[in-house]
């Protein structure tokens, strides 16, 4: 038991040596003010401009919206000093790419609960809030910023 608590210890240590703690920190920062934002756009239009069963469609302003936020403070913040930047438009390309994915992502989240379920529409911010996020930490820490 104390060798694994010994064990835990170290990789925590190289974790945060590495750099990595402090990334997820920053990320999940800006991450947040990201979801804020997007909610701040989407619950109004979903709620109030669009009927239930469309709610889907007010995803595309809300990550639009989102996207721009966290492109400027994620590449100038949340992966500072990590892996390179170009300076042309192949990263921004990228970017964009992996946060259509997550758009898509988020659109069907909110199909699927809104539209298929008829579930409320706040309902899916769930999931798009907390599995998107992820899905695209992972994929623009190894492609995009990588």
């Amino acid at each position: 038991m104390r060798q694994d608590g010994v064990a835990l210890v170290q990789r925590m240590g190289r974790l945060r040596a590495s750099g990595i703690v402090g990334q997820l920190v920053r990320f999940a920062i800006v991450g947040g003010l990201s979801a804020v934002i997007y909610s701040a756009v989407y619950l109004p239009l979903a709620t109030w401009a669009l009927p239930p069963r469309r709610a889907w469609l007010a995803v595309f302003p809300a990550f639009a919206v989102a996207v721009a936020f966290g492109f400027v403070f994620h590449s100038r913040w949340s992966f500072k000093g990590h892996g390179t930047r170009d300076e042309g438009p192949g990263q921004q390309v990228k970017f964009v790419a992996v946060q259509a994915s997550g758009m898509v992502l988020n659109a069907v989240f909110t199909w699927v609960i809104t539209g298929w379920l008829g579930g409320p529409v706040w309902l899916p911010l769930v999931p798009a809030v907390t599995v998107t996020p992820l899905v695209t930490y992972v994929i623009n820490r190894q492609w995009v910023f990588g």
